[in-house]
C-alpha cells in the first residue's frame, strides 16, 4: 500500500485493487503541488469524505464527474453531492460499514461540525462529521480521524478496529492541538505509524508539528510527511 500526503487533510491511497482520495482539497490548498494532480487522479476508483466543510470536500464534485469515481460519504452529504450531479455515491452513517473491491470502510465518531455554504450563501446541513477506518485486504488498517477533538470513545475505535496507521489532526483552533492530539494517540491507541495533518496550510492554525512532536516525546512512530510525498506500507 502506498500513501501520499497532498496537504491539509488530503491523502491518496494506492493498493493493488483501489485508488482512494480522502478529503480531496486540492484547488485552493496552498501546499498542494498542482503537478501532482494528474497522477492522483489516474485510475481513481473512490473518493472518501470525512465531512462537508469546503477544505475537505474540496474538488470532489469535479473529480467525481471527470473520473466516475465512487464517492463514499455520510448520507446527508451524499444526497447533497447527488443533487450537484455526482452520479456514483455510496452513503452510510456513523457505525456503518461499506465494502468495496479490496477494502471496507467504517464511519466512526468525530467531534466537529459539517455544514457548508453554496456560492449563493445558502447554508446546508451535511450530516455529522466522521472519522474513517479503512480495512484493506493487502495492507494495514488505517484510521483517518477527520477533524476532531479528543473523546473517550476513541478507546472503542481501538478495541473494534485496532488501526495500525493513524492520521491525526493537530493544528488547533478547528481541531485538537498538538498536546491533546498526542494524549489521544498515547492514551487510546497502539498505532504503529502516526501521521499528523491539518496544520501548516492556513495562517490561523499551527504552522508546524513541533508541539505534537514535543508532546509525543519524539516517538519514532510519528512520521511528519511533507506535502506531496509518499510512504509505502
Amino acid at each position: 500500500m502506498k500513501l501520499t500526503f497532498l496537504g491539509h487533510s488530503a491523502f491518496y491511497i494506492q493498493t493493488d485493487k483501489a485508488r482512494i482520495l480522502i478529503d480531496p482539497f486540492l484547488t485552493g490548498n496552498p501546499v498542494f503541488d498542482e503537478e501532482s494532480r494528474s497522477s492522483a487522479l489516474e485510475g481513481l476508483t473512490h473518493i472518501a469524505l470525512t465531512h462537508g466543510h469546503a477544505d475537505h470536500v474540496g474538488d470532489t464534485i469535479d473529480i467525481a464527474k471527470a473520473t466516475g469515481a465512487t464517492v463514499i460519504a455520510n448520507a446527508d452529504l451524499a444526497t447533497w453531492l447527488s443533487k450537484k450531479g455526482v452520479e456514483n455515491v455510496d452513503p452510510g452513517n456513523t457505525g456503518g460499514t461499506v465494502h468495496h473491491k479490496g477494502f471496507s470502510m467504517t464511519w466512526v465518531q468525530a467531534f466537529h461540525s459539517s455544514a457548508s455554504q453554496d456560492e449563493d450563501g445558502v447554508s446546508h446541513d451535511l450530516g455529522l462529521p466522521n472519522g474513517l477506518v479503512f480495512h484493506f485486504e493487502d495492507g494495514p488498517t488505517l484510521y483517518h480521524m477527520g477533524d476532531t477533538d479528543i473523546f473517550g470513545d476513541m478507546a472503542l475505535i481501538e478495541e473494534l478496529h485496532n488501526p495500525q496507521i493513524g492520521i491525526v489532526p493537530i493544528g488547533d483552533r478547528f481541531t485538537m492541538g498538538g498536546a491533546v492530539a498526542a494524549l489521544a494517540c498515547k492514551r487510546y491507541f497502539n498505532f504503529e505509524t502516526i501521521i499528523p495533518c491539518h496544520f501548516g496550510t492556513f495562517p490561523i492554525i499551527d504552522q508546524t508539528a513541533d508541539l505534537f512532536l514535543e508532546a509525543m516525546d519524539g516517538a519514532e512512530t510519528v512520521k511528519v510527511m511533507d506535502p506531496n510525498t509518499s510512504m509505502d506500507f
